[in-house]
């Protein structure tokens, strides 16, 4: 294979993660400021966590919760069909019988690792929505315009590719991305077996972007 057909990989640390949320968290906390954050496993586990310690922090919400809810698009789910990955969004873990309860009323952020073709993102936010309009409809008419106003809903990924998406967003969210980045083939530290070696890659890689810059420049 040419160095032309070679797809680009991109290492991601730890460290790269919490900085990029802890620069990004005061924006978040003062135009949204959620009442929930909701983390996509397994990329959206660790940012969750991340950006909910810096919200504590920024907000008067110290008791800010985690929930998650699993979504598979690229990987093998039992009893689908192969030819459906990457085709088809499906469920494996959700919020449970009050999901509707738990969101009504609330700012809610999705927290997730990377917008690639956005309809992994475009599907949680639709189906959550769906639960809000179940509940609402447990409630007075006259109520529900208040309701529904009052639930919001808001997405930060890590990353967002610049790249065509396939999916569009519900209108109405909020949407932020840590940084913007290339197509390329994002490593991401929980996915490595070796995270000392994981590390060198990851400074090789802002290494070599130095020198391409570098070298651009002559």
């Amino acid at each position: 294979m040419s160095n032309e057909n070679q797809v680009k990989h991109l290492h991601v640390t730890y460290n790269d993660i919490h900085n990029l949320i802890r620069k990004y968290t005061p924006k978040i906390a003062e135009e949204f400021s959620p009442d929930l954050l909701i983390a996509i496993g397994g990329g959206g586990f660790f940012p969750a966590r991340v950006m909910r310690t810096f919200l504590r922090e920024s907000t008067t919400n110290k008791t800010l919760q985690i929930q998650a809810i699993g979504l598979s698009l690229y990987e093998p789910v039992e009893g689908v069909a192969e030819e459906k990955i990457a085709e088809e969004v499906v469920r494996t873990q959700w919020l449970g019988a009050d999901a509707g309860k738990m969101l009504l009323g609330k700012r809610v952020l999705i927290v997730d690792e990377v917008d690639d073709t956005r309809k992994t993102l475009s599907f949680a936010l639709t189906e959550l929505q769906k639960d809000v309009e179940n509940e609402l409809l447990k409630h007075p008419e006259g109520d529900l315009e208040a309701l529904r106003a009052s639930t919001k809903f808001g997405i930060f990924v890590v990353h967002n590719k610049n790249k065509p998406k396939l999916a569009e967003l519900p209108g109405g969210t909020v949407y932020y991305a840590g940084q913007e980045v290339d197509d390329v083939w994002l490593d991401y530290p929980w996915e490595s077996t070796n995270i000392e070696e994981h590390d060198k890659l990851a400074a090789l890689d802002v290494k070599n972007a130095a020198a391409a810059v570098k070298a651009a420049e002559v």
